[in-house]
């Protein structure tokens, strides 16, 4: 696979309410090609924060933005660019962080969680020493992170709880 230059162009999901920021790395070429956050179908993003926050899964675009505000959940990434092949986070190269601020002065962020490894490893270099707030790190919910079961995942991201 070859190394695309990638632009992000989905807007942050938050409000003046939302209380905590899940910052994953950058969308995927699935995300993209769907146009939202954790687009492709096996991403287990929206099923796990929907169960740990004991709500339906939210199946449309739409629904996914209502579920995420009324709960306090900002979304976005830690990338508004960079180069990588297809989806894989550790080919990432020329890292262009996002600029958190605006969702920070907006909101009363209470804690910033970051879905994978490597986004916790970019939002350390290039975000943190910005916010001063330290990230609190959780598995990925990609499809590539076969390691993880879903009852891990839940019990990980169920420390959103204590913010929200």
């Amino acid at each position: 696979m070859e190394t695309q230059h990638i632009i992000h162009n989905f807007e942050p999901i938050y409000n003046e309410h939302s209380k905590i920021l899940m910052l994953g790395t950058m969308p995927s070429p699935k995300s993209r090609e769907v146009g939202f956050y954790y687009g492709h179908p096996r991403n287990r993003f929206w099923k796990v924060v929907s169960d740990v926050c004991g709500e339906a899964y939210p199946e449309t675009r739409e629904g996914k933005i209502a579920f995420a505000l009324r709960n306090g959940i900002a979304v976005w990434d830690v990338l508004a660019g960079c180069d990588i092949k297809g989806a894989d986070d550790s080919s990432i190269r020329n890292p262009q962080p996002n600029d958190l601020s605006q969702i920070l002065e907006c909101a009363d962020i209470k804690a910033i969680f970051t879905t994978g490894t490597k986004a916790f490893q970019l939002y350390k270099k290039f975000c943190y020493p910005k916010t001063g707030i330290m990230a609190i790190g959780l598995p990925s919910t990609s499809p590539a992170n076969c390691r993880t079961s879903y009852e891990q995942l839940f019990e990980a991201y169920s420390e959103i709880k204590k913010y929200i």
